[in-house]
């Protein structure tokens, strides 16, 4: 819990070509708990450019193997969501940016025909279907236009606050196919 330590292992984390993928493994959980508020963003570039986070103390998992027969089965991508091989009947969650006015927290963004592009993916999938967002009108909209049943929810929210002042947001789930 060291800021000094924190942006050392920041730019490290961001020399790609110098580790090993389980090093980088171990740098961005260090990097995600030790940054502002957990919160994962990258820049323009593709680099984490998230602020050193003040806490009084930070509880690190150093052993992950209870985690291990659950983890082993699922398959972890990076890539756009159109891309991903999805069987008929996969469960899929998805969590895209909000449609607020920051969502540039990956080099490409993810603009309103990005929000529109994954809708209607996810529509089209056979199988059962959550998605979070910001409760937005166009969210809400183009979610029901496609036939998703809407939940609304009040969301805390720590990331954005000024002061003492953390109000929560409206959230949206969209479901199809239970």
């Amino acid at each position: 819990n060291d800021e000094q330590l924190y942006y050392q292992y920041r730019k490290q984390f961001n020399d790609i070509s110098a580790h090993t993928d389980a090093e980088r493994a171990q740098l961005f959980y260090y990097l995600n708990r030790t940054g502002y508020n957990g919160l994962c963003r990258f820049n323009k570039t593709g680099g984490y450019n998230v602020p050193f986070g003040r806490y009084k103390t930070i509880n690190y998992v150093s052993d992950f193997a209870p985690y291990q027969s659950v983890l082993n089965q699922w398959e972890f991508s990076n890539m756009d969501f159109a891309q991903l091989d999805i069987r008929q009947n996969d469960f899929i969650y998805a969590d895209p940016p909000y449609d607020v006015p920051f969502r540039q927290y990956s080099q490409q963004g993810f603009d309103w025909d990005d929000q529109v592009r994954l809708a209607e993916w996810l529509a089209n999938h056979d199988g059962p279907v959550v998605l979070s967002n910001q409760a937005t009108d166009k969210i809400k909209k183009l979610y029901r236009d496609l036939g998703f049943t809407l939940k609304f929810l009040d969301a805390p929210r720590t990331i954005s606050c000024k002061g003492d002042k953390r109000q929560a947001a409206r959230e949206v789930l969209a479901l199809r196919g239970f």
